[in-house]
């Protein structure tokens, strides 16, 4: 009988560019280890890894509805409690004009489908340079050009609103602004939200704006979102249950779409369209928001409270470090340290993880200016930890870079 030779399955050429750092490092931390050496992670944003815990209330509401037997599918924007809940959250944050909502797993889900259903062959959104890296590989998944804008360090991280307009083109839909901004933390004045809205105004775009960390601020300088700035501008406003609400491993985020009818409707259709086609999110876990939003805050003052001092103590490290410097984050639990040392930064967190067991993320993994060098820090950890893990950083920068 003759025999066929089997050939290697090869992924699709499109998957070449996709990279997700944050995850991607966290494999070589796995064998690290393998040696025995104990890892103190800096590098995920997940609380329950830490000592946050998700609020009891969220929990009995999904252990009830599970009990109840809403365990099939829902409809595919999500159930009408929810989406009343998430109206009304929209009311309370001054957002007008909202033309619809929906509910997804978890805010990643929500920006893969936003993003394919207004892309055609060419077109792309402005993403900001340093970026949370989920923008970029659907951008590349689906063969879309990247087009990053900048940060400006030097101003607080705010976007660079000159640099923006200089980079639209025909091909230009849409602009996602994060705030408060992962991977640096900064919160982000009215006067830029302004004029941010003025450019998606002019140059007809679509805003996406990441808020999931909107609760998450530590001092007084209040987060404003986006959306109640302009009722005209189609606007859509991605939240969630991972952050503010401590269930990121429940995956539940959702969109609200903003904007004059006329500008949104065909739009909101292209996204109906495949919200539907995937069925719909996790129904019972659903539940959870309406109590997330409409019940008791009191969890809130704890967790800003903690995040607050880890804050205060990445801070108080970067500024006695002299190889080192960080714009203070406002907002989120993440810090963008700049590095002045002679090795890129890929190799000096991949060293340091391997020397010290101190595992964060490579700058360059988010995107950052030429000739800059830097590291994300997750300062969920508790003060003990974060100690420990700056010092050792410290220790390596003293060892090695004399």
């Amino acid at each position: 009988m003759a025999t066929t030779e089997l050939r290697p399955v090869c992924a699709a050429p499109r998957l070449e560019n996709v990279r997700y750092a944050i995850r991607d490092l966290a494999v070589l931390a796995d064998e690290v280890a393998k040696t025995g050496k104990k890892i103190l992670p800096l590098n995920i944003g997940d609380p329950l890894k830490f000592d946050f815990a998700t609020p009891p209330h969220l929990i009995e509401a999904v252990a009830k509805a599970m009990r109840d037997g809403k365990n099939g599918y829902s409809a595919s924007s999500g159930i009408p409690e929810a989406l009343q809940a998430i109206r009304g959250e929209a009311d309370r944050k001054g957002i007008r004009n909202v033309q619809d909502v929906c509910v997804t797993s978890g805010v990643s889900e929500l920006v893969d489908i936003c993003l394919a259903s207004l892309l055609g062959h060419g077109e792309t959104v402005l993403t900001p340079s340093p970026e949370y890296p989920l923008y970029s590989a659907v951008l590349s998944k689906i063969e879309a050009p990247l087009c990053p804008y900048d940060l400006d360090e030097s101003n607080g991280w705010a976007p660079d609103i000159e640099e923006i307009e200089s980079k639209i083109t025909p091909q230009t839909r849409g602009i996602v602004v994060i705030n408060p901004n992962n991977p640096t933390g900064a919160l982000y004045s009215r006067d830029t939200l302004l004029k941010i809205i003025d450019l998606a105004r002019r140059h007809n775009l679509v805003i996406f704006a990441d808020e999931i960390y909107d609760k998450l601020v530590f001092d007084t300088k209040p987060h404003i979102p986006l959306a109640s700035l302009a009722s005209d501008v189609c606007i859509v406003t991605f939240g969630g249950l991972s952050k503010s609400y401590l269930a990121p491993g429940w995956r539940v985020g959702w969109g609200i779409i903003s904007g004059d009818a006329a500008c949104c409707k065909p739009y909101v259709e292209g996204i109906n369209k495949l919200l539907r086609s995937r069925l719909c999110a996790s129904h019972p876990m659903q539940w959870a928001i309406k109590p997330a939003l409409e019940g008791p805050q009191d969890h809130l003052i704890e967790v800003s409270a903690k995040l607050k001092r880890r804050r205060d103590i990445t801070m108080n490290w970067a500024n006695k470090d002299p190889r080192v410097s960080c714009v203070a984050p406002e907002g989120a639990f993440y810090a963008f340290p700049r590095l002045e040392i002679p090795e890129d930064d890929f190799s000096f967190v991949k060293r340091v993880l391997s020397a010290k067991g101190v595992l964060v993320v490579h700058g360059s993994g988010f995107g950052q200016k030429p000739g800059t060098k830097h590291f994300r820090s997750v300062f969920l950890p508790d003060e003990a930890t974060l100690t420990k893990a700056y010092q050792a950083i410290s220790d390596f920068m003293d060892e090695n870079y004399r």
